[in-house]
């Protein structure tokens, strides 16, 4: 049995959750999600809080059953708070502006990449840094990384697109390697 999936899950206030045959939905002020999970699980809905129960001992049952405890949170937290993630974008004339519903990127290459939010995720835009938020936590993650795989972060300056607070470990470059100082 899991170390999560022992821990009852307890339901935000403002957090509306039915159960209806496979499937859980949660209501909650952003809006509502749901979330259908296999025949190896098996839930408890009480009042305040939500019992994840695996269904036999299989190899299966046990691998899903924190797995699920946490996609079962993220959805909980997800309509209730929401979930964001930034990313930098540095370097000298790489910007970042909304155009209508599309981010639009000038990132150093010849030409400006446009990327089109998708559903369920709201990418807005200040300064050097992009914000990706929405209620579904793999979507918001899964744009986010889409976004920045658009310019990784270059090893010896830094520039490109990085988390908010990544820490990047620069290369020296020939001039460091090789012990020649410049004046």
């Amino acid at each position: 049995m899991s170390k999560l999936g022992k821990k009852p899950l307890l339901i935000p206030t403002g957090v509306e959750v039915s159960l209806t045959g496979k499937t859980i939905e949660a209501k909650g002020p952003l809006g509502k999600q749901s979330l259908s999970f296999p025949d190896e699980i098996s839930l408890v809905l009480n009042d305040a809080m939500i019992k994840v129960n695996q269904v036999g001992e299989t190899k299966r049952a046990k691998s899903m059953h924190g797995t699920y405890v946490r996609l079962l949170a993220n959805l909980l937290t997800g309509v209730n708070q929401g979930f964001t993630k930034v990313i930098e974008v540095v370097g000298t004339g790489f910007k970042a502006e909304m155009q209508g519903e599309a981010l639009l990127l000038s990132l150093g290459y010849s030409h400006q990449i446009t990327f089109p939010a998708p559903v369920g995720v709201t990418i807005q835009t200040l300064e050097n840094k992009i914000t990706i938020s929405g209620i579904d936590c793999q979507l918001v993650g899964l744009t986010a990384r889409r976004i920045k795989s658009l310019r990784e972060p270059d090893s010896y300056k830094g520039k490109g697109l990085r988390y908010l607070g990544q820490k990047l470990k620069l290369k020296p470059g020939k001039a460091a390697a090789k012990g020649v100082t410049t004046k």
